[in-house]
């Protein structure tokens, strides 16, 4: 059989990145840094937090670039550790994952499907179904497709934002926007009011900037990925910074209190350029939703796929159609989806969501040391000094935990394992693409 050529090059791996990190978040998450560091003090915030996870990024570049194989994290576990820790770790990524869509889809039915006339609860959950049958179609026409797809939708949620932040600067220059001044806390204590402050308008900030992490996810399908990989993810995060400062700036000096909108963007886009741009940007803001859904279909099947063999979830689950699509675990992921949708209670998802992340963190920089610490698969002991550091950002970042999150993460955990060790008959091995 002919050898498939992979799919995903530079600009559409720049595309993944940006959509999956320029979400809904950013629409609201000026507001809520702002009440805890006025003025435009607050602008460095997203500064200081993606410093905070440039580490974790270039770890996740570094091994993304080293493997061939798709699913990341759960790939590099098994690696580091077998099939044990590597399951729990795959097993809690597509947890992550699948919780993260059925919230960003419900949000949909939520704020997009009143201006389609789905008015009401049943309507609203109607059009979150809808919306993941209609995703699902699309990814399942393949990689190529959901790659124009992904790359279309990125371009789309950037327009507005992107006109936003120039009418800002173009104000800025003039002198006819101001803001006030901020309080100076460099100065303060770690354990003081003020730097407390800083500290939990970082986790705002890292809810907003989330999503650079699937890009080593489909690493079997990525053109010159030793290249490419790490190019892309220095890329997006530089751009997403440095739009996400742009705009909290843009927004302090429009809102005379930001703090206390609901959503400063758009409210701040209706200051500057009247009613044309305010629609233009809430118009974003579904774009945006519907591009994080998009981008959360196309991967998070993947996840799930590569958790397939005989120590996993059986052969069967990690078929992939003639188009490079996972259809199984797709199917799987749409049927949860919707489940989740349905129910109703999606309140704790975003929570449980982001403390799976940070443990997803902590495994694959772990396991990079120790691959770094055998000398295996390209990677040297020199890699530990970019290792630790990272692994020392992320206890920083995960002071914020409580314990009810911590049970519902290792709640999530043991129905996995359960799945795992249920018996099941042997099924044939898949057929190679």
């Amino acid at each position: 059989m002919r050898q498939r050529s992979p799919e995903l090059g530079f600009w559409s791996l720049c595309a993944l990145g940006v959509n999956g990190m320029v979400g809904v978040g950013i629409f609201f998450a000026p507001a809520k840094v702002a009440a805890l560091v006025p003025g435009s003090a607050g602008t460095w915030v997203y500064a200081l937090t993606t410093l905070a996870i440039a580490p974790v990024a270039a770890c996740y570049a570094l091994l993304g670039a080293r493997f061939d194989r798709d699913g990341g994290p759960f790939v590099w576990a098994q690696a580091a550790f077998g099939s044990h820790v590597a399951y729990a770790v795959g097993w809690i990524s597509y947890v992550s994952a699948v919780f993260s869509t059925a919230a960003v889809v419900s949000g949909l039915g939520q704020y997009l499907g009143p201006y389609l006339g789905f008015v009401g609860a049943a309507n609203a959950r109607l059009f979150s179904t809808l919306s993941v049958m209609v995703l699902g179609l699309l990814v399942a026409a393949g990689l190529r497709l959901s790659a124009w797809v992904w790359n279309g939708l990125t371009v789309a949620k950037l327009v507005p934002l992107v006109a936003l932040l120039a009418l800002g600067a173009a104000l800025w220059w003039r002198g006819s926007a101001t803001a006030a001044s901020p309080p100076n806390p460099a100065a303060a204590p770690l354990d003081s009011p003020a730097s407390t402050a800083w500290l939990r308008a970082s986790l705002v900030a890292l809810f907003a900037t989330q999503g650079f992490e699937i890009l080593p996810v489909p690493s079997g399908s990525i053109r010159r990925r030793s290249r490419n990989l790490p190019l892309a993810m220095l890329a997006s995060l530089s751009f997403v910074t440095l739009l996400y400062m742009g705009l909290h700036a843009t927004a302090v000096r429009a809102l005379p209190d930001v703090a206390r909108t609901e959503a400063p963007l758009v409210e701040a886009a209706n200051a500057l350029g009247g009613a044309r741009l305010d629609y233009l940007v809430a118009l974003g803001t579904q774009v945006s939703a519907v591009g994080i859904a998009f981008g959360m279909f196309a991967m998070t099947p993947r996840y799930l796929a590569a958790l397939a063999g005989p120590e996993g979830l059986g052969e069967w689950i990690g078929r992939h159609s003639g188009r490079n699509v996972p259809l199984p675990a797709l199917l799987i992921t749409l049927a949860s989806s919707v489940a989740l949708v349905l129910s109703g209670k999606l309140e704790s998802l975003f929570v449980l969501a982001s403390m799976a992340v940070l443990a997803q963190f902590a495994v694959s920089l772990l396991a990079l040391c120790r691959l770094a610490w055998r000398t295996e698969h390209g990677l040297v002991r020199a890699h530990l000094w970019l290792g630790l550091p990272a692994l020392g950002s992320l206890g920083l970042v995960a002071r914020g935990a409580e314990r009810r999150e911590l049970l519902v993460l290792f709640a999530s955990l043991a129905l996995g394992l359960l799945l795992r060790y249920l018996p099941r008959g042997r099924g044939p091995k898949p057929e190679p693409d």
